[in-house]
């Protein structure tokens, strides 16, 4: 299944995607580390090639609910998210720190092509609903509920950490030929109120099933 034109990404729409990089996930409470958890890959290469047989993609149909239970994750209803006005990607408020977003200028999981998920990993108030992402192993799945009653599984295959300021726009938002995800939520020790890296889980669809 192709994606519809409407929903095609220009270099103008990646570039404003990755904004979401530079300006959502801030001023975090607690402590982080500095360098990523040893499973968690530093560098920006291209992502692996899925190992798994590809599965039949899904028609377009919101998500609601997201669950990642390597990382304690059980969040829903699914927000909504958009373009700032100046252009940069919306992300959850503080006042929504437990949830999790979805960037609907995109595919909706289990369609053909990148859906992309965005949740905090903490805020001033403290822990939110990403807090635990480092748990998270390739292998393990994440599974998006979808307003049709059917559940989209995916399982990880990658997990990064990098600097906002080399966010890989083109490997998280470009276009793919199967249904894949990417979970993005921030990391690294606080700067200035601030999470200075971008903590980006990829992953690949392996199931759909009936709720």
């Amino acid at each position: 299944m192709s994606r519809r034109p409407a929903r095609t990404r220009t270099a103008s729409v990646l570039l404003l995607a990755a904004l979401v990089a530079l300006t959502g996930c801030s001023a975090g409470g607690g402590s982080g580390a500095a360098t990523p958890p040893a499973h968690i890959a530093r560098a920006t290469a291209p992502a692996p090639k899925a190992t798994t047989a590809p599965v039949r993609p899904l028609a377009r149909s919101l998500p609601v609910r997201v669950r990642v239970p390597a990382a304690g994750v059980d969040a829903g209803p699914v927000l909504s998210l958009g373009l700032n006005a100046d252009g940069t990607v919306e992300v959850p408020s503080v006042a929504d720190a437990d949830r999790i977003g979805w960037y609907d200028k995109g595919v909706t999981p289990g369609e053909t092509g990148p859906a992309v998920l965005i949740g905090h990993f903490d805020t001033a108030r403290g822990p939110a609903v990403l807090k635990n992402v480092s748990r998270l192993r390739v292998g393990d799945e994440i599974t998006v509920t979808r307003a049709d009653g059917t559940s989209a599984v995916f399982r990880v295959r990658e997990l990064e950490q990098v600097d906002k300021d080399a966010f890989p726009t083109a490997k998280v938002y470009g276009n793919t030929t199967r249904p894949e995800l990417r979970l993005v939520t921030c990391g690294g020790e606080l700067v200035d109120g601030h999470r200075p890296d971008n903590i980006i889980v990829y992953a690949d669809l392996v199931a759909a099933r009936a709720a």
